[in-house]
């Protein structure tokens, strides 16, 4: 088995997910999660995890001077003891980062496009943190030694030749959803239930969907919202839901287990994003795959790479962002016509599984690495 590098700055947050999921699915190639630092969340593997910062004031300041300068030479010589065939860098802050590994251990590097990363601007973001203002710093030299570009849909692979990004460097691979995991059971009863899973953040539209099930609510219907995420607008949205929302329930952030509990249970999933004051946008939710997988229809946004996963009057619905009397008439229709609800959900399903198997998915990620790796080594 040959080792690759799946480097993180941070490894790995709660909502990445399909980070470790891909990773794990491997079958030609050993995944190593490297990263500058850990962060409460998923776990891993521990005899293939490395991190610089093991959290105490040594660490901090050695993950500083390795970001700001490449230097970390113990750290080093453990990835190089791993004698990997390529680094899978996630995300494109975290792809700057490697480049000085990069020049010293001679492998191919595989930058992965996720959203924000290919949205922001150095007008909004140069200054938002140390690594975004490395990224800005070290961007046209990414640009130049990377040897492939993954984005997670053709909406953000357009972002990125926008910005100069060699186009024929550039290839868009859907992560994919575990559809043997991700399966409704058919037997549990659906319930008047409109889902949210994300973020609480701008660019997830929550207060959009507040004013659509409020206006469903007003007139007489029993749906409840139920939210399942954290952010730092959770406190303003909790009391914009109070204030309008007659049935509704916030849950934090739940297990993977527990959402999918949800997803059996509830009548659609909504996903109204938008973009942000500052840019920022999402690549392809990956909760849109997973409710279809689990033959839950999806009231979403015509936004970023959301229509390359919903498809409109086939496994959902599409209104444009901020439209929330748009989202309104749609969560009615999915919630009402039992005939339309069964349809979408037969579609939904059926559909993710022809094109967004993690399985088949992994496996077209693996021939990416068998052709980069070819083309290294003739």
């Amino acid at each position: 088995m040959r080792n690759v590098i799946f480097f993180s700055s941070l490894l790995l947050p709660p909502s990445q997910t399909f980070i470790r999921a891909q990773g794990e699915k491997l079958q030609n190639f050993t995944p190593y999660y490297v990263g500058s630092r850990r962060v409460p969340g998923l776990e891993l593997p521990i005899d293939r995890t490395l991190v610089l910062n093991p959290g105490n004031q040594l660490g901090k300041l050695a993950e500083a001077n390795f970001k700001l300068t490449g230097f970390a030479p113990k750290f080093y010589r453990q990835i190089e003891r791993l004698n990997p065939v390529l680094l899978h860098a996630q995300f494109g802050l975290s792809g700057v980062l490697v480049l000085p590994w990069i020049r010293q251990l001679k492998i191919p590097l595989l930058v992965h496009y996720r959203g924000a990363d290919a949205t922001i601007t150095p007008e909004t973001s140069r200054y938002v943190s140390l690594n975004h203002w490395i990224y800005f710093q070290r961007r046209e030299a990414l640009k130049q030694e990377t040897t492939l570009f993954l984005t997670v849909s053709k909406f953000i692979k357009q972002k990125l030749v926008e910005q100069g990004f060699p186009e024929a460097k550039i290839r868009p691979h859907y992560h994919g959803v575990d559809t043997t995991q991700f399966q409704a059971d058919l037997q549990v009863p659906r319930e008047s239930i409109v889902l949210f899973v994300g973020r609480l953040t701008e660019k997830k539209g929550l207060e959009d969907l507040i004013r659509a099930m409020a206006k469903i609510q007003a007139e007489g219907s029993d749906a409840k919202l139920i939210v399942i995420g954290d952010g730092v607008l959770r406190e303003n949205l909790e009391n914009q839901a109070r204030n309008t929302l007659k049935n509704y329930e916030f849950l934090g952030v739940r297990p993977q287990s527990e959402v999918k509990i949800w997803m059996n249970r509830a009548k659609v999933l909504a996903t109204p994003s938008v973009t942000a004051s500052d840019g920022d946008t999402e690549g392809l939710p990956n909760v849109v795959l997973e409710a279809q997988a689990m033959n839950l229809p999806v009231v979403a946004t015509v936004h970023a790479g959301i229509p390359e996963a919903v498809l409109h009057e086939e496994t959902g619905f599409l209104v444009p962002e901020r439209d929330s009397e748009g989202l309104a008439i749609y969560l009615s229709k999915v919630l009402q016509n039992e005939a339309l609800w069964q349809r979408l959900s037969d579609r939904g399903r059926e559909w993710v599984c022809e094109q967004f198997d993690r399985d088949r998915q992994t496996r077209v990620l693996e021939d990416i690495y068998e052709t980069v790796l070819g083309q290294t080594n003739s």
